[in-house]
């Protein structure tokens, strides 16, 4: 159970700072990347129904999380209904799989979440994309050259 929770911070931390630290958005990475956040929705999905278990249905930890997720990734509709799926995925699947509620196996299935999803949120924070910078019009203030 300890593990578990010193887990939580450490997977937080880089939901929360790794796609803000990114200059790409969801629209804008290559399809690995792209599959590796529908990936992590999935993990995001099981951990928040596995948490549940054991803290109640009050807890949005990890579904808050998620939400985050999606802001920062500022998705089209398609992708960002996609992400949503495989939350929803992730959570349904989780409760299915322990019904007994919260018990030494459903925290260790909450560990194996967390740890994957640990990873995927990692290699994408190691995904950087520089966006070119926008050139100003030649007529624009921007440049230097404004009204005389």
């Amino acid at each position: 159970m300890l593990r578990a929770r010193a887990l939580v911070p450490a997977l937080a931390a880089l939901l929360l700072t790794a796609p803000a630290a990114l200059s790409a958005h969801a629209q804008e990475r290559e399809p690995a990347d792209r599959q590796r956040l529908l990936d992590l929705a999935y993990a995001l999905g099981q951990s928040h129904a596995l948490r549940q278990a054991c803290e109640g249905a009050g807890d949005q930890f990890w579904r808050a999380r998620m939400m985050r997720l999606i802001d920062v990734e500022a998705a089209d509709t398609t992708f960002n209904d996609r992400l949503r799926d495989r939350f929803n995925g992730g959570f349904a699947a989780s409760q299915a799989g322990h019904p007994e509620g919260c018990s030494p196996e459903s925290r260790r299935a909450e560990r194996q979440a967390a740890q994957r999803g640990r990873a995927l949120a990692s290699k994408l924070s190691q995904t950087v994309v520089f966006n070119e910078p926008v050139q100003a019009s030649p007529d624009s203030v921007a440049d230097g050259r404004g009204a005389r």
